[in-house]
């Protein structure tokens, strides 16, 4: 199947969705369309924003969707990212992957800012990760095949 689309779904759309959404239009060309969204979305998380500014890629303007909003026709693929938590339901014929990733928030957990923004970056690895994997196995043009460019 070829992809010319993807969502990016978990719950609150603030962080893991959000990175994955700035790494995907950093790595992959413009001719694959890039979306995110969530069940219950909030706000992009400050954390995700520093962790991506540390790879030079500016998600500060990107916004929190509602997953109801997005026109099922318009993807290819979605891929969820939730781990603990119930993964937003996505109707239509898309291809799914599911990608569980810890949410690098870690709300119940007292940490300092430094130990906080190492859950974030290791997401954002993860991630990128995937990320280029996919692009090898779906034969998906990279814009950026190395970590930051």
């Amino acid at each position: 199947m070829s992809v010319r689309s993807i969502l990016f779904l978990c719950v609150a759309n603030s962080a893991r969705s959000q990175m994955a959404e700035g790494l995907a239009r950093h790595l992959f060309s413009d001719d694959i369309t890039i979306q995110s969204a969530g069940s219950q979305p909030s706000r992009v998380n400050p954390w995700a924003i520093e962790a991506m500014v540390e790879l030079g890629i500016d998600i500060t303007g990107q916004h929190s969707k509602d997953v109801q909003t997005i026109d099922p026709d318009t993807v290819d693929l979605v891929i969820t990212l939730c781990a603990e938590e119930v993964c937003p339901l996505f109707l239509g014929g898309a291809e799914r992957l599911h990608w569980p990733l810890t949410d690098p928030d870690r709300k119940g957990e007292v940490l300092t800012d430094a130990e906080r923004l190492q859950h974030f970056r290791e997401a954002r690895d993860e991630i990128r990760r995937r990320l280029i994997s996919l692009a090898e196995e779906r034969s998906l043009p990279l814009r950026h095949p190395s970590p930051a460019a």
